[in-house]
């Protein structure tokens, strides 16, 4: 099947680059011949991300978007210079990490230019002293990890991405790992920048560990899904690697008992650096193999770091899943966890069987958590085509939680895949809303949420389309993203 093949999803949306053949020249001159493609296997490959509809339309001759040019500059100067001519051709520019985003932030919806950071990739210095690693942003998630890991360090981000996502599509999703209630989101760590804004000039904001000197202007970018600027190079937060780990599950008769044994341990200020509710029915497929869990909500933990303080942390985990009728299940269901926690079978199964199957991950504060959970899954079950509908909770904090749904369905006749996948969205941000919750919690908002974007921010939603026109007046950054809504919030 050839590139001419494939049907084009945002076809409509496309933008065409006048005199293409003399931009494609000077790109050249600034990159090299060896960092510029428009051969059209690379164009597919950078047609799309890992949105999970995606899957789908590869598997029926579809695809995304489809950029113009790809590029894979070496340097911040570069960099610098593709966005000027960017700007002076009126072109769309895309930075892109490894492609691993699911919400559509990387999908080249107007062409353009893709700005690939891949050769980002150095790793500048290690700080003892201050506990910091300074690395460039293209880097390899689980690479640097590995090399932290080498020294005697952790930076205690694991996300499942890890082997196929970049430090700088951290930053732009704002993302969180699977140890996040110990050492916190991405947002938690970074304490300088280096910057490249949408007309190319660059910035480098100063590692801070804490500072009174106006707002923390470093906050804007994180976050922003390369729409506001591109991040080159970021300070972070490391930890000495952890002393001892300790391996703890429990059962609960509901998720209620489970959410209440979990806020009061944050409560005693002490955080397990992994904790994972699975509701019954994502328990009985998980955990099928642990009998006292059967019907029951499974929680795991991980404590770790000094071999006392976890001994202590786990002493008052015990006692708080006792006191809400946990029953002890041992390390072994940690010991699964740990081994199947980056395999994610059912984004490669479920399209083969013509499922439209996707995950969404949603915010809450406590008060509101088991409402949201109950809600989201009466609105979703009662959506004609829904087969599933399950819920596991993945970051905590003392006020709040993350809640991520898995959604799989079949489209009613008449509705297209596209169309059942946007219904099971709305369907879910809607509900969120409703009860009090936030629509994202670490995947970001891409083309998925930008509907949605007004309902959550309100009318400060205008404060951030102001910043967009003053750094970006040409909106060539990552255009379409964000919170400007390619999707409708209701299906007609």
């Amino acid at each position: 099947m050839t590139l001419d093949n494939f049907e084009l999803i945002y076809s409509r949306n496309r933008c065409e680059i006048k005199n293409k053949p003399r931009v494609i020249s000077k790109l050249k001159d600034i990159l090299g011949e060896q960092n510029v493609s428009t051969k059209r296997v690379d164009l597919l490959a950078y047609s799309g991300d890992t949105t999970l509809i995606g899957t789908n339309w590869m598997l029926k001759g579809k695809i995304a978007g489809l950029p113009d040019i790809i590029t894979w500059p070496e340097n911040v100067k570069q960099i610098s210079e593709i966005l000027k001519l960017a700007n002076e051709e009126k072109i769309p520019v895309i930075p892109r990490g490894e492609g691993s985003g699911v919400v559509g932030g990387a999908i080249t919806i107007y062409g353009g230019i893709v700005i690939d950071m891949k050769k980002f990739n150095r790793i500048i210095e290690i700080n003892d002293e201050d506990l910091t690693i300074t690395v460039e942003t293209g880097i390899n998630g689980m690479n640097l990890e590995r090399y932290l890991n080498a020294k005697g360090y952790t930076m205690g981000h694991i996300p499942q991405s890890l082997y196929t996502s970049s430090l700088g599509g951290w930053i732009a999703h704002r993302a969180a790992g699977q140890f996040s209630t110990k050492y916190g989101k991405i947002e938690d760590m970074i304490l300088g920048m280096e910057i490249v804004l949408p007309q190319g000039e660059i910035i480098s904001i100063k590692p801070i560990a804490g500072a009174s000197r106006g707002p923390l202007l470093e906050k804007l970018f994180i976050g922003s899904e390369g729409t506001l600027g591109i991040v080159t190079k970021a300070t972070l937060k490391i930890w000495p690697y952890p002393e001892k780990r300790s391996l703890i599950s429990y059962a609960f008769p509901t998720i209620e008992d489970s959410f209440n044994a979990i806020r009061e341990t944050l409560r005693e200020n002490v955080y397990p650096a992994v904790i994972r509710i699975y509701d019954d029915q994502e328990t009985d497929r998980h955990f099928e193999f642990i009998k006292e869990a059967k019907g029951k909500v499974m929680v795991v933990f991980i404590c770790e770091g000094n071999k006392d303080l976890v001994s202590l942390e786990e002493k008052i985990t015990r006692e708080k899943c006792q006191k809400y009728n946990g029953v002890d299940c041992g390390e072994k269901p940690v010991e699964h966890w740990l081994e199947t926690r980056f395999k994610v079978t059912e984004t490669s199964s479920t399209p083969t069987f013509k499922i439209v199957f996707d995950t969404i991950e949603v915010a809450s504060l406590w008060s509101n958590a088991s409402r949201i959970y109950h809600s989201v899954l009466k609105a979703m079950k009662n959506l004609k085509g829904v087969l599933l509908i399950t819920a596991h909770v993945s970051h905590f904090y003392p006020n709040g939680v993350g809640i991520y749904f898995t959604f799989a369905g079949v489209p009613p006749k008449g509705i297209s895949d596209f169309d059942f996948y946007k219904m099971c969205w709305n369907t879910t941000m809607k509900t969120v809303i409703e009860n009090g919750g936030i629509i994202g919690h670490h995947h970001g908002v891409g083309i998925n949420r930008s509907a949605w974007m007004e309902d959550e921010w309100g009318n400060a939603l205008n404060l951030l389309r102001d910043i967009k026109k003053l750094l970006d007046p040409n909106n060539i950054l990552n255009p379409g993203k964000l919170y400007q809504p390619i999707w409708s919030k209701v299906i007609e």
